[in-house]
């Protein structure tokens, strides 16, 4: 957190003084005049890399940022920090290091702020982690910042329909099943992704721009501008100059990140039908700005807002639809219209979510995409918290695009996403199971791997929705079926997930709210009793060290928690 809030006070503590001239020399040799040091020192801070495609134009955005920054009286800097690609990493080993890398994104942009005594900061991020980890280390810092996402891929097209990512993993449970050939398979394999951007859909990396967006942490209309449209360079010549105008305005994220932001945040979410995922980052972004935020303001809120959004992976539309029709302004404008948001919050551009819509332009009247108040896809959010004696401290199922409201059926357990994978291949999933996949929360993981594989197979396979998912682990924005992650306690805790058998009878109820299986008390006791906590996982490096530090994902499986 900054010490104080006077302008240019972190900057001035290497920039002024006789015992500073050895801090000047170096910033000398990177390029910093005598009139330099009289300016406010701003950071850029890049998530550029080629390891994937949602990243790999951010050094250019970041460019263009340090570029307003200099143009509006700043000394900016930029530098990097790491990403991976969720989507590459999945279905393998490699996903148990995606949520880890939030932490450390958010660590190092903290660490390099905090060593430097920026003055402020740009924040340009693009996968799935890059912008909750953003937003958490600005709000630890709290310094002058804007967030700037790198935006959207376009959708793939392939014999005249667009296709993406999702459909790729999709594919392979169709080519497993005898329903798709491998010239089919390699046609969408080449088709899917066709250059710089994060997956199309309202999966996680949209959903979370969104709310980013909504929170009033980015640029109006930021969330849903396309990666590869010149507006996005734009806006991040604009975020430099609009983090020079907070300094001048003394407006600092705290101020803006209020319970208030966070609740419009949901609202959105819910509206778009994003991404589970937002629970997670959400809780650990509201962790790093001191607001009480927890898993029952997420049902509070979803229980008076409709879902409107017709998009991926559930609907059929893609963030570029959305976009053309006015994008997430104007979602924005129509739920504050109907009282839906609390436009006296705070925002970036040194006005409220107010005088922000009040100048952006609504929706096209022709348009599928978004529906009418009076006519949404579901009359309350599509987010549902679940609670009861298989998961006391909660879960969430993302229930868009299933008319199934209730699931009973039988347990089979299997202690790895490998196991589970392997049934479904050889048909020993069927109709009406409920497949649960435990030991893969965020200690027993280690990492709360997400399971767009396992989902896309068994929608590939026919089984969507007729088979229920559930999970300690977590789901890709990509998925839907009737799927529950995040249930907590995890199992390598002791949580009743781990206390489940085959063959119990599991009840997922989303309009009661509830998560059971069919075992008395005096059984689970029993159970719990037998029970013998297996040993972690990984015992060195960096999945060892969050193993340790990681909280429960009801608290957004943040690694500083202090209880």
């Amino acid at each position: 957190m900054a010490e104080s809030k006077d302008l240019r006070i972190r900057s001035k503590v290497i920039s002024e003084g006789v015992n500073r001239v050895p801090n000047r020399a170096m910033l000398r040799a990177v390029g910093f005049t005598d009139e330099d040091f009289k300016k406010p020192m701003i950071g850029v801070a890049s998530t550029w890399s080629e390891v994937t495609p949602c990243n790999m134009h951010i050094d250019e955005l970041a460019v263009q940022a340090k570029q307003g920054v200099r143009e509006n009286g700043g000394a900016p800097l930029i530098f990097n920090t790491i990403t991976v690609s969720d989507g590459i990493s999945m279905g393998h080993a490699g996903m148990l290091f995606s949520l880890p890398s939030r932490e450390v994104i958010a660590d190092s942009i903290e660490i390099v702020a905090g060593a430097e005594r920026f003055d402020g900061l740009v924040a340009v991020g693009g996968c799935d982690k890059n912008t909750p980890a953003c937003l958490m280390a600005i709000g630890r810092l709290n310094i002058p910042s804007v967030y700037v996402y790198g935006g959207t891929i376009q959708p793939g097209k392939l014999h005249g329909k667009n296709v993406d990512i999702v459909s790729a993993f999709e594919a392979v449970g169709k080519y497993h099943d005898g329903k798709m050939t491998d010239k089919q398979l390699h046609e969408i394999e080449c088709s899917a992704c066709p250059g710089p951007g994060s997956c199309g859909g309202m999966y996680t990396a949209n959903t979370m721009a969104a709310a980013a967006e909504a929170m009033g942490m980015s640029l109006p209309g930021s969330s849903s501008t396309p990666a590869i449209s010149q507006n996005k360079a734009a806006e991040c010549a604009k975020a430099g100059k609009q983090v020079i105008s907070l300094l001048e305005q003394d407006i600092y994220p705290r101020d803006i990140m209020t319970k208030k932001a966070f609740e419009n945040a949901i609202t959105v979410v819910m509206a778009l039908g994003g991404s589970t995922n937002a629970f997670l980052h959400l809780l650990a972004i509201a962790h790093s700005v001191g607001v009480d935020l927890s898993l029952d303001d997420f049902e509070r809120i979803r229980l008076r807002v409709p879902h409107l959004a017709d998009l991926k992976p559930s609907g059929q539309h893609a963030m570029q639809d959305l976009n053309d029709i006015g994008g997430v302004p104007g979602v924005m404008k129509m739920l504050h219209a109907e009282g839906l948001l609390h436009g006296d919050c705070l925002t970036v551009t040194g006005q409220t979510v107010a005088e922000n819509l009040a100048e952006a332009a609504p929706l096209q009247d022709d348009q599928e995409i978004i529906r009418p108040l009076d006519k949404p896809l579901k009359p309350n959010g599509p987010l549902v918290v679940l609670k009861g004696n298989l998961a006391p401290d909660g879960a969430v199922a993302k229930m868009s695009g299933i008319k199934k409201l209730r699931f009973v059926g039988p347990a089979k357990v299997f202690n790895s996403e490998e196991a589970a994978t392997e049934a479904i291949l050889n048909n020993e999933i069927h109709k009406g199971d409920v497949l649960v996949i435990r030991y893969c929360g965020p200690k027993g993981g280690p990492g709360m791997p997400e399971m767009l594989s396992v989902t896309a197979l068994i929608v590939g396979k026919g089984l969507g929705g007729d088979v229920a998912l559930m999970t300690d682990g977590r789901f890709s924005g990509g998925s839907h079926g009737f799927v529950v992650g995040h249930v907590s306690p995890e199992a390598q805790v002791g949580g009743p997930i781990a206390l489940l058998m085959n063959g119990d009878i599991v009840t997922i109820d989303s309009e009661t709210q509830q998560i059971t299986f069919d075992v008395t008390e005096e059984e689970l006791a029993d159970r719990l009793q037998a029970w013998v906590q297996p040993p972690l996982k990984v015992t060195s490096g960096v999945l060892a060290k969050y193993a340790r530090l990681v909280a429960s994902a009801s608290k957004g499986a943040v690694t500083d928690l202090v209880e």
